[in-house]
Parts: structure tokens; C-alpha cells; sequence
């Protein structure tokens, strides 16, 4: 079996940051879900749960951090192409997130964009072109 993701986001609304996920492409799994949190399958191993504070609250005493105004975690998505990359920093942004709040990376081989979610968590999307890549570190 392979091991899988489980990313954990303290969230103020839950039902936006749903909606939001949905929007880029995540389906919520009612199995885990409830009132207080919710499973956002974005793929078969991939999984984000959006948690309120208070139900967050119950797996660390720490202070939650406010992701619009401090930074722990980037956290990184990879796509099948550079359009892809587009069309999810893209919809992201319709369904009420920001694009781009971090530099578009383009070095050829490797392009990069990111968008937030509402509460201010980032996602680096990236795709990489492997056999480019392998001959860009081949002539170095």
C-alpha cells in the first residue's frame, strides 16, 4: 500500500474553505467529514483536512498561526503539465483564493506558480519537465 498524506489546516469558515477546495478540484470525503472538519481528497494519496480552531485545537496546544500574516509551511502540488499548473492557480482564484501571492518560477524545464486559500495557507503548483531537467543538469 502506499502511504498517504494527511495535511491539516485550521480553517475560520469551514464550509468556504469546502467550497473552496472543491473549486480546485478536491472531493470531500462524508465518511470524515462532519461539523467540525472536513477530508479533502485531492488524490488517492493526497488528502488536506480543514479543521476548525476548535477542533484543531485538539491535537496541539500551541497557538494557531494566522497564514495571513506568518508563514510555517509552503506546501507543493505537482501537475502533468504547464496548462494544468495555469488552470489550478486559476481556479483557485474563482473559488475565492489568491493567485500568485509568491513569484511564478520559470526556469524551462520547471514552472511554478502558487495560490493561497482564504485562511492564507500557500500551495506551491509545479510541473517539471524530467527529460529537459536531466539535460539541464547534464550540461552543468
Amino acid at each position: 500500500m502506499s502511504k498517504l498524506i494527511f495535511v491539516n489546516l485550521p480553517v475560520t469558515d469551514l464550509n468556504r474553505s469546502i467550497a473552496f477546495y472543491e473549486g480546485v478540484g478536491a472531493q470531500k470525503n462524508p465518511q470524515f467529514s462532519d461539523d467540525t472538519a472536513a477530508c479533502m481528497v485531492i488524490s488517492e494519496t493526497i488528502h488536506v483536512m480543514i479543521l476548525t480552531h476548535d477542533k484543531f485545537r485538539q491535537f496541539t496546544s500551541l497557538p494557531i498561526a494566522d497564514a495571513h500574516k506568518t508563514c510555517q509551511v509552503l506546501l507543493c502540488l505537482s501537475e502533468n503539465s504547464r496548462e494544468e499548473v495555469d488552470k489550478t492557480v486559476d481556479g483557485a482564484a474563482k473559488a475565492g483564493g489568491r493567485a500568485d501571492p509568491n513569484p511564478q518560477q520559470d526556469y524551462g524545464f520547471m514552472y511554478g506558480r502558487s495560490f493561497s486559500d482564504p485562511d492564507g495557507h500557500i500551495w506551491e503548483v509545479m510541473y517539471m519537465d524530467m527529460a529537459a531537467a536531466q539535460k539541464a543538469f547534464a550540461a552543468e
